[in-house]
């Protein structure tokens, strides 16, 4: 029978708790922002009569004097039968003070005063339930995709985690991917760049990947690239591996890359694997 999973997610205001549910929003997770505490066994209750299995639930300071209930809503989700797993996010005194310049806002601890005495209050305020988490993230290193495969390795529904494969495109003029553990390099494909209609799209785009597909030693790639990963995986695997992180790279990440990542995510996932697909230069490439 399939577990459930009640996940609450917390942390310091900046520390990226909005990037972390969109993550358990990818994993098929029902997620709710900001939810007050005192409603969480009702909507608990709501969910053991639905078919909802997997719950990721934003619960924060922003809740005010609500924010205090929160432990004796836990315990009330324990009574039901649950097992509310709490993840919890934080990052370095300059990260967070650097994210709230950027974004102009004022710190939710401290609306009248300075970011520092807000983060400092909201760190003493929240050590109780830093000291109850299941799961501890510091994102101050992180960028989204390394965020996503962190929250993927714990909470991932479906338990294919004890082997999870992360296929990553990228854009060798932004930089090879430090965390990579095989890199494939597809520069000897026909670039689209030089087709008239193809500059400006990408390699999600149908029109790429069948311009791609048209050339045959794009396919002998395939065969020769698909044949080797199948290869590869189980022997990881049976090394007591957990993750493998393919990165896949084109000039500036936008096009074969991306099409060939797609690719590669739909074969490692026909044979069973876990994968986890990230354009990592995409939204910031400009056609190369």
């Amino acid at each position: 029978m399939e577990e459930n999973r009640f996940v609450i997610i917390t942390g310091l205001s900046g520390a990226g708790k909005t990037q972390a549910m969109r993550c358990f929003e990818d994993l098929g997770y029902f997620c709710i922002d900001n939810l007050p505490p005192m409603l969480i066994p009702k909507f608990a209750e709501l969910c053991l009569k639905t078919k909802l299995k997997h719950i990721a639930l934003v619960v924060d300071i922003r809740g005010g004097e609500f924010f205090n209930s929160l432990t004796e809503a836990l315990q009330s989700v324990e009574q039901l039968g649950l097992c509310p797993e709490i993840l919890f996010l934080e990052a370095d005194d300059r990260i967070l003070i650097r994210r709230f310049k950027e974004s102009r806002r004022r710190h939710p601890f401290a609306p009248s005063g300075s970011v520092l005495e807000g983060i400092a209050g909201e760190r003493q305020r929240l050590a109780s339930l830093k000291a109850q988490a299941s799961k501890l993230i510091n994102t101050s290193n992180l960028s989204n995709y390394e965020l996503k495969r962190e929250i993927s390795k714990c909470f991932a529904a479906d338990h294919t985690t004890e082997f999870l494969v992360t296929a990553v495109s990228f854009g060798f003029k932004h930089g090879i991917p430090i965390d990579a553990d095989l890199l494939f390099d597809v520069r000897f494909l026909p670039n689209p760049y030089y087709v008239d209609g193809l500059r400006e799209c990408s390699g999600n785009d149908q029109a790429v990947v069948e311009y791609l597909n048209r050339w045959p030693q794009t396919h002998e790639f395939y065969q020769h690239f698909f044949s080797f990963i199948k290869y590869l995986l189980p022997n990881y695997r049976r090394e007591g591996r957990s993750n493998l992180v393919i990165a896949i790279g084109c000039t500036g990440g936008r096009h074969r890359s991306v099409a060939v990542t797609n690719a590669l995510g739909d074969f490692v996932r026909g044979l069973g694997y876990k994968v986890l697909v990230e354009h990592r230069d995409l939204q910031n490439a400009k056609a190369v």
